[in-house]
Formats: structure tokens, C-alpha cells, sequence
């Protein structure tokens, strides 16, 4: 009997992506054997931590790293080093921040939701939030202006599919931040591939979630400068003592970046880029789809499946409604549009999202 057998639970064709509510991603069988092998142990917990902060360092080029429960809590902490570094008492002190620089700076087309606002995310940790521009564009000079203003902590930015408006230039804003002596910090959620890029721009802290492209259990994982990385960890001392790791979660990072470093990243992305090209093939075949090859817009390795089709909202709700649900991206779909990402997608479970559209549209 099967895990979803024995709880009564739906098994799930996930072609949405690394999408929390569906459970992000799988992990290898290394790293679930990992992870089973922590579980019965104990551990001396901060060198488990010392351990996996040398191998994210290590894995990505950063100074330093560290590991925090999720990446929405590695944004609250993040604001939270920014405010209070290393200092006892005002880590004790946190949320309340009412002697302490306190202003985060925020693009307002960085302003996303996944679930929970990042706007939450910065506020649990006692900031306030200053947003720089509309909903359609930031400019450098709208940063500068902000980034002078008192009180202002750090600046954070995000670098993610779900960010709106005009693409803002990075490095250019992490630059602006440090002539002002403000440190920056780049939520890159889902960009684990391009965490090495990120830091490039000479970020303070770049904040990726573990169990999205790495497929460790779930995890924040923040790389950066030496003194940033020791200001999040000193956290554990105050807020972010129930943002915690758990050793297990600490042991499958671990072999999760063995696994990623041992990986054979061109023939990756190669075997990615053949299996979309296939099925949009596919699907290209199905009467009343028009179907594309669409790279990521943040330059991840991989590409997706674009579905145009005429009632995309009703082929939505069937797909859900069919055994297996099947789940695609479904954003633009009052637009006709349809995305479907197959990165954790084998053969079997690809043949039954072709053989279910042709079902739904073959009518």
C-alpha cells in the first residue's frame, strides 16, 4: 500500500512547478536516504550547522552560509541581522526595534506573493517597509532618493517569476545600496541554479530555498558575507529560534549539494531542454492547442510548456478534476494561456497530461 493508499490521500501530477501547496518538489533517494539515516541519530547541532554553512559556502562561492527553517523565514531573519546584527540585546529585543534603524527598502515591483506576502515577511521581524516605485517600474534614481533617507536598515530585492513591471538591473541597485552603506539582500527563492550569479552582483545575503531545484527537504538556505551569515545565525538566540532546521533538514542540504556538485549540470539541462521540446510536439497535435517552448524569464536553466487554448480556465478546473488532478500554471489563464513546467515530470506521468488533454479538447 502506497503513502497516499494508506492516508487517503490524491496522487498528483504536478506539471505547476516547484509549487509549495502540491509540495514543492521530490527529493532523490540519496537524499531521502540521508535524511532517514539523521532521523534515529542525535547530534551535536551546531556543528551539524558549521557543516552545512562550510558546504553552502562551498557550493556557491559565498563567504559564508547558513540554514534557516524556510525561505520566508530566511526573509524575516535576513531584515532582522540587518537590524540587529550580532547584539544580544537587541536581538532579545526583536520585534520591537524602536532604537534601531528599521527601514526596509523594497522595490514595489518586488513585491510578491507566494502564499504570504514578503511584505509580511520583513514586518514579522519588527521592520517597516518603505516600497520604492509602482506596481510598473523602479528606477535607480527613485532607490537613490529612498536609500538616503534615515533609519533605512537594508535594501531587499527579489529576483523571481512572480515579480511585475519593468526587470530592474541588480547589480546596478546593490550598488546604490552600498554607496549609501546600506547592505543589500536578494530573495532568490526558486534560483538555486543562479545562486552563484546573484552573489555576483555583490549582494550581502542571497536567500534560496533548498527544497524547490536542490530538492532537499525544506529549507532556507542564506549565502553571503561572513559578518551578514553570523548576524542571521545569531538570530537563533532571538526570533529565529522557531525558524529553526531541523537535523534532518540540515542532513538532506547536506547530500542534496553533494548530489548537486557531483551532477552533470549540462546534460541536466540538455535532458530539460528535450523533454519540453517533445511534448510541446505533442501537443501541438491536440486540436485547438497552439503550443511553444518558453525559456524561464529569470535565466534558470530550463525552459516550459505554453498552452494556448480557447477555454483555459474550464481546461483547468477538468485537469484538477480528473484522476490523477494533473495542476499546470494557471496565472494567465483568463488570457487563453496555460503553463506547464516538467522538471519533475518522468515519461509515465507525461503521457497521462498528452493523453489527458487530447480527452478534454479531442470532443
Amino acid at each position: 500500500m502506497s503513502i497516499h493508499e494508506r492516508h487517503r490521500l490524491s496522487m498528483v501530477v504536478n506539471a505547476r512547478g516547484t509549487f509549495t501547496p502540491l509540495g514543492v518538489s521530490r527529493s532523490s533517494a540519496t537524499v531521502a536516504g540521508a535524511v532517514a539515516e539523521a532521523l534515529p541519530e542525535f547530534f551535536v547541532m551546531e556543528q551539524l550547522v558549521d557543516r552545512v554553512s562550510d558546504a553552502i559556502a562551498h557550493a556557491t562561492g559565498a563567504q559564508a552560509g547558513t540554514v534557516v527553517h524556510c525561505t520566508s523565514a530566511a526573509i524575516t531573519l535576513a531584515a532582522a541581522a540587518a537590524m540587529a546584527g550580532t547584539d544580544p540585546r537587541r536581538i532579545a529585543a526583536l520585534p520591537d526595534t524602536r532604537d534601531m534603524h528599521n527601514r526596509v527598502v523594497l522595490p514595489a515591483v518586488h513585491v510578491v506573493d507566494y502564499g504570504q506576502s514578503n511584505l509580511q515577511a520583513i514586518r514579522l521581524a519588527g521592520a517597516q517597509v518603505t516600497l520604492v516605485g509602482d506596481e510598473n517600474r523602479c528606477g535607480l534614481d527613485d532607490l537613490d532618493d529612498q536609500l538616503d533617507g534615515p533609519d533605512v536598515t537594508c535594501l531587499m530585492l527579489v529576483c523571481s517569476r512572480l515579480t511585475s513591471g519593468e526587470p530592474l538591473d541588480l547589480t546596478a541597485a546593490v550598488r546604490a545600496a552600498h554607496r549609501r552603506g546600506v547592505p543589500a539582500i536578494i530573495d532568490g527563492a526558486g534560483q538555486f541554479p543562479r545562486t552563484a550569479d546573484l552573489l555576483a552582483t555583490g549582494a550581502d545575503l542571497v536567500l534560496i530555498s533548498g527544497q524547490k531545484y536542490l530538492g532537499s527537504p525544506t529549507a532556507g538556505l542564506v549565502a553571503g558575507t561572513r559578518r551578514m551569515v553570523q548576524a542571521v545565525r545569531a538570530q537563533g538566540n532571538g526570533i529565529g529560534r522557531g525558524m529553526k532546521p531541523s537535523k534532518e533538514a540540515l542532513v538532506g542540504v547536506l547530500a542534496a549539494l553533494e548530489e548537486w556538485q557531483a551532477m552533470d549540470r549540462a546534460k541536466w539541462a540538455a535532458d530539460q531542454a528535450t523533454k519540453v521540446s517533445a511534448f510541446v510536439a505533442a501537443a501541438a497535435e491536440i486540436p485547438g492547442v497552439v503550443a511553444e517552448v518558453v525559456p524561464d524569464p529569470t535565466s534558470l536553466p530550463l525552459s516550459r510548456a505554453l498552452l494556448k487554448v480557447d477555454d483555459a480556465p474550464g481546461l483547468v478546473r477538468e485537469l484538477e478534476a480528473g484522476t490523477p488532478p494533473i495542476y499546470v500554471m494557471a496565472e494567465r489563464a483568463d488570457t487563453g494561456e496555460l503553463m506547464l513546467e516538467l522538471v519533475p515530470l518522468d515519461d509515465t506521468e507525461i503521457a497521462i497530461v498528452l493523453d489527458r488533454l487530447r480527452i478534454l479538447l479531442d470532443k
